[in-house]
């Protein structure tokens, strides 16, 4: 699932330390960034991101101005915001025209995570419904094998993983053999429940059978299949799959 995501902040520090922390979010797209009001209405135009980290305060029209415009042209096509501040005092102006989240400066990495999680989980209900593209959410999966295409059923897949410019992907009673890249696949399931175990997996979270902690803060994932297949799992990712659990 791949998320385009524009910054509307006035203030170059401030813009640099949300670049960092959105670097290691891997279904993460950056956009042109906006520095006024004006500008964000405009390239918001051009470039249609899914969310927008929008500071309260720019220059010309407010983030909160800007927000309402744009929702108001785009409807139930509006994207996600979430609004940036110094001073928490405005979050009720974030929630008023239904933010995702608010952001207190200077940034939490902590409350960053809570909030991308909350991204995630808004965009894939989002997506579900059909509101993105206006078509319904298929129930099956066509894959090209190389001489046919191979119906698949999303929820059959415990995980993929590539090998040899192929993907694997692995199902209830059979492993699939793919010319799509993994980062097509997870495209195709961004409806579904899937999660991004590592860079080179790609793993449906209804098959977790367990979560264990390995080192260095990464840990490995148990599915549910016969083999009880076990999938490493980043850093990054370790911290995102325990959050999602907890919720």
């Amino acid at each position: 699932m791949s998320i385009r995501t524009m910054i509307a902040e006035d203030e170059m520090m401030a813009r640099k330390e949300l670049l960092y922390l959105l670097k290691d979010e891997k279904d993460i797209i950056l956009t042109p960034h906006a520095e006024t009001g004006e500008q964000l209405i405009e390239l918001y135009t051009e470039h249609k991101p899914d969310v927008i980290f929008l500071d309260v305060e720019m220059p010309g029209f407010t983030g909160v101005e800007a927000a309402k415009y744009i929702t108001d042209q785009a409807g139930e096509d509006s994207p996600m915001f979430v609004f940036t501040t110094a001073y928490d005092e405005y979050a009720l102006d974030a929630f008023e025209i239904e933010a995702v989240d608010y952001l207190l400066k200077p940034y939490d990495e902590g409350r960053f995570k809570k909030t991308m999680l909350r991204i995630r989980k808004s965009y894939a209900s989002k997506v579900k419904k059909g509101t993105q593209d206006g078509q319904p959410t298929a129930s099956k999966l066509l894959v090209d094998d190389g001489e046919r295409m191979v119906v698949v059923s999303p929820d059959s897949i415990y995980y993929a993983v590539p090998n040899n410019r192929q993907l694997e992907i692995h199902t209830e009673d059979k492993v699939i053999m793919s010319r799509m890249t993994l980062q097509e696949l997870e495209e195709k399931l961004s409806a579904h429940e899937f999660f991004r175990a590592h860079r080179s997996y790609l793993v449906n979270l209804n098959h977790i059978l367990e979560i264990t902690p390995w080192f260095n803060g990464t840990s490995n994932l148990t599915l549910k299949d016969k083999a009880r297949t076990v999938i490493p799992v980043s850093r990054s990712a370790s911290k995102s799959i325990l959050k999602t659990f907890r919720v």
